[in-house]
Parts: structure tokens; sequence; C-alpha cells
């Protein structure tokens, strides 16, 4: 009697009427099983690391080959195994998008300073920012990962006896995958164990951020141990304006063809040679942490050892009398732990957690005005933009961008690059707040120097943390550890009074400059005097010698 497909379900049908196809599935099942499973971790990993990878993952590989007898039992393997190999491809997955994205490793620094530095709502605001990019890499893995399930319930070993052979084979390959965890190196790898404890570590990093009262005292204690001194008589008033990802190339003040540096370029014009603008400036960080914590300890310090040993330089200017300001846009406990809190007055305006808040800079220039109206002789006003940081459109009001739709040189030039409709949109949406930013830098100049008058001493100094790619030389926007974008910084100081001369000449204008070393020309401009000084390092004086920083772009000072 015919078999019908009503009386027979498929599968067993297969079986019946095409037994060789039936005996060639499980092979070609194990062999795309395996495609998969190396092809993700060659994605997140290089070289040896591959194989070590491949050896960790054969305990769990041997089981699903070895027959079992009991369904229930093969339905629990398949189970645990599905499980682990889906760990070993989302953690090549996380590992290869960090590398792709950010040229760094998941246990590194940099990734675990921002991991420990981020709130559930900054989260979600970078899935929004990074979607389209996401969006791709979440559909390759879910495919991946869907595969993988289908093809472990198909390959598990159920029943009949091993040939010799395998079996010696299997229990070969078994007793590899035990040594490689045996191995503490090997070990670490392994999913299981290495996102738990990097977990743990992020964990302890934010605890260690959370309270470091006694660091501050100890730098506090550090500067006044080096009685640093003051060099003007007087009073004196110097303000530091740090933006945040912002890229020189994209200020018409450095000759961007968008105009989105207009009141810069008019104070430049006014005030010509008092106005110094370094051409050629560079951040040796591409992140906020680790950039700051360079700045403010003369390049001696990192975000893997924020405070330790050696001089800030707000606490150098508190030793020797200066009253200082912390004015920030950002909601960044990091931050606030490592450097706002070692001033006299710490000022935060943006109540919203993330540093992707809408809250506007310029909402600083009410604490800049009562800083500055303040009777003490000798203030040092710190000022923290949020700048150009993503999100771009959180960065201007709304009404405010000139550049939406724009259709000029720059737009025509990102198309002729290839870049996509999406990227050129966040280029738009980049350069509208940098414009709106320039109106606020300027305004922090004005007002300082109108406090200041014609007579006292005063400085001001601008650069930003690190620089921005927003597809300048690939198809990414964001921070860029891997560009030279990601660390193209502007540079702008003035100064008048009786400290020193008060003009710049052009051969200044073109020496180059590494912000770790900016703590060095702002001891300069605030005219401290104590042990240790390098002026080899700042740029403003005349035994500066540049040394070019380690930053990990191949080429990054061919265009400078």
């Amino acid at each position: 009697m015919p078999v019908s497909l009503s009386s027979r379900p498929t599968l067993a049908l297969f079986r019946t009427r095409f037994p060789a196809l039936q005996a060639f599935a499980a092979p070609a099942a194990w062999a795309l099983l395996l495609t998969i499973l190396i092809g993700a971790l060659a994605i997140g990993h290089d070289g040896i690391r591959t194989a070590q990878m491949l050896v960790l993952a054969l305990p769990a590989l041997v089981w699903l080959g070895w027959p079992m007898q009991r369904n229930a039992w093969s339905t629990g393997r398949t189970v645990i195994v599905s499980l682990t190999l889906a760990a070993f491809i989302l953690d090549a997955a996380f590992r290869s998008y960090l590398r792709d994205h950010y040229r760094a490793a998941a246990d590194s620094s940099l990734v675990m300073s921002a991991v420990a530095n981020t709130n559930p709502r900054e989260s979600w605001e970078y899935l929004a920012a990074q979607w389209p990019s996401l969006a791709t890499w979440g559909a390759v893995v879910l495919l991946a990962l869907g595969a993988t399930g289908a093809l472990v319930h198909r390959v598990a070993g159920q029943g009949g006896d091993l040939r010799r052979w395998t079996r010696w084979t299997l229990i070969a390959l078994l007793a590899l995958g035990a040594v490689g965890h045996v191995s503490k190196p090997w070990r670490r790898l392994h999913p299981m164990l290495f996102w738990p404890t990097w977990s743990a570590k992020v964990d302890a990093l934010r605890h260690h951020w959370a309270d470091q009262q006694s660091q501050r005292d100890q730098l506090l204690a550090s500067a006044k141990a080096a009685h640093p001194t003051v060099t003007v008589d007087g009073p004196s008033t110097v303000v530091l304006v740090l933006s945040e990802s912002l890229n020189r190339d994209n200020m018409s003040l450095y000759g961007y063809a968008r105009d989105t540096t207009p009141e810069l370029l008019a104070l430049r014009r006014e005030l010509g040679p008092r106005m110094l603008q370094v051409r050629h400036a560079w951040s040796v960080e591409s992140a906020t942490l680790p950039s700051l914590s360079g700045i403010f300890s003369f390049g001696e310090r990192c975000e893997s050892s924020p405070i330790g040993q050696g001089q800030h330089l707000l606490a150098l200017a508190r030793a020797a009398g200066y009253k200082v300001w912390w004015i920030s846009n950002h909601d960044d406990v990091a931050i606030e732990q490592q450097h706002g809190r070692l001033a006299d007055h710490l000022q935060l305006i943006n109540r919203e957690p993330g540093r992707s808040s809408a809250t506007l800079d310029g909402q600083l220039l009410g604490g800049l005005d009562t800083a500055l109206r303040s009777p003490e002789p000798r203030k040092l006003i710190v000022l923290h933009l949020l700048g150009a940081h993503p999100h771009y459109r959180l960065r201007f009001p709304a009404d405010q961008h000139p550049f939406d739709q724009a259709d000029d040189k720059v737009e025509r030039s990102m198309e002729a690059a290839g870049r996509p409709l999406w990227l050129r949109e966040m280029r738009q949406s980049y350069d509208a707040a940098v414009r709106y930013h320039d109106g606020v830098v300027a305004q922090t100049l004005r007002r300082t120097r109108a406090s200041a008058g014609d007579r006292a001493y005063a400085a001001w100094m601008m650069l930003s943390d690190h620089g921005q790619e927003v597809g300048h030389t690939v198809d990414e926007a964001g921070h860029s550890p891997g560009t030279a974008a990601g660390y193209r910084i502007p540079l702008l100081i003035w100064q008048q009074g009786k400290a020193s001369a008060a003009t710049f000449d052009d051969a200044m204008a073109q020496r180059p400059f590494r912000a770790d070393w900016a703590g060095w020309t702002m001891a300069h401009l605030l005219r401290l005097r104590s042990p240790g000084q390098q002026p080899t390092r700042d740029v403003l004086d005349p035994a500066y010698v540049w040394t070019a920083p380690q930053i990990p772009v191949a080429g990054w000072q061919a265009n400078q």
C-alpha cells in the first residue's frame, strides 16, 4: 500500500525513501556546525587565539558526538551544548564588534572604563545612535545562533556503538580540551568564566570611583608639600574650557568648508596676535576619562591609574592660592570624583543620567558669570562642555540646524566618497552641534575679557578631550581609536596683562601640541612655579620641544 504524507511524518518519509541522503545528512550537519563555530571564532579572535578557543569548545563537541541511550538525557545534553556553543559565538561577535568599531579588546581599560561609567539610559541612547551597524550584526548573530541550535539537535549522538577508532578519536579530543581547561591563561578565555570575571572587575572599578575622597586628600597634601607659588602680582583670572568630541577638521576656523565657527573667526580677526590658534593639536586618547586624567596629571596618569601619586593641576592651583570652580554639563561620576570634587566650588548643571542628556552647554554661562563676579583675587574656572558628543542632535536647539539637508561642498564630497545617507545626515547634525558650540565658546572668552577689564591679568584656553570620526575616513560615527579623526582637536589660547608677552607669533601657532601636556601650558597661564617644572612640554615656552605621542593610527602625522 503506498505511503501517504498524511499517514507518515515527513522525516520518516525522508529516511525510508532516501537512505543514501540520510546517511550523508549527519556528516554534512557536523561539517556545517564546525564551519559556523570556527568562522565565528576566527572573526572574534586573532591567530592562535582562534585555536585556543576551539580547544576550549572541544569538550562540548565531544559530548555532543558521544552516543546516549536515554532520550531525556540526550535532550538535556542538546540544550546544554547549544547554550555553550551560543556563548562562544556571542563572545566572538562582541569581541569582533569592539575590534572593528573601537580597535579595543573586551578587557581593555577603554572598554571597561566606558562600561563602568555607563548607566541604562546611556546604553539605550548608544543603541539608538548605533542601530544601523548593530542591526546588521544582530541579524547575522541571530542567524548563526539559530543554525547552531538546529544543527546541534540534528547531530546529537543517540544510541548505537562507536567504532573503536572513533571512540579513541573522541577520547583524544576530550583530553586535548581538558588540557586547555587546566591551563589558566587558556581557561580564563572561556566565555563562561571570562564574562562573569569581567563583570566583577567592572563593578569593582565602579565602586572604586564611588568614593575617592582619601585619594583627593592625598593629592591636596602632595600639592601643599610642593609649595607652589604664583609669579604674577595682583588679581588673576584663568578660564579653562574643556570641550567634548570636537574635531578641528569640522571648524571653519581651521579651514572647514561649512561655516561652523563664525563667532570664533570673528574673535580671531578682532584679537589678531593676542589669540593663539594652534594648528596641529592632538589628543593622545580617544575617550574622555583617560584624556582628562592625562591633562590634569601633566601626562603622568591614565584611566587605569586616575589618581595615584604625583600632582593634579587643580590641587596645585588651590595650594598656590587660587579658588577653583568646576562647572560641568556632564552627569559623570568618574569625572566628578577624579577631578570635579578637587575644586572649591562644584556646579553640575546636568541632572539627567547619561552624557547624552539634552541639557545645552549654553546653560553653563550663568555659572561662569557667577564665578567671574566672585571677589576672590585669584580664580581658576573650569568649564566642562558636552560639546559635540553623540547624540549630535541633542547638542543644539531643535530649531537651530543650519545644515539640515545641506547640498554643499561637504555633502558632495561625502557622496563622492560613497558615504551612506545615514552617515551624511549625522555629519550635518555634528556640524550643527559645532556651530552651536562655537557661540557658547565665543561667549566664554568675551565674558572673561569683559570681567578682567583692560589691566588685570587674565587668560583663557579652550581644547577638546578628543576628536570624533563622522565619515572623515571610514563609514563610522563616534569615538574612533583607529582613525586620526579620533585624536584631532582644536587648541585656542588668549591672555592679557603683565605676566608675559600677550601676543603670539605664527611660529608658535605652527608648533604641534599634545593634550596630555596641556597641564604644563595651564600652569604657564596660571603663572605657577613649583618643583619639577618641564618648560620643554609647555607650548608657550621658548624651550618647548615636541615629542610625538604613541597614537595607534598609522601615518597620523602625515597631514598634521
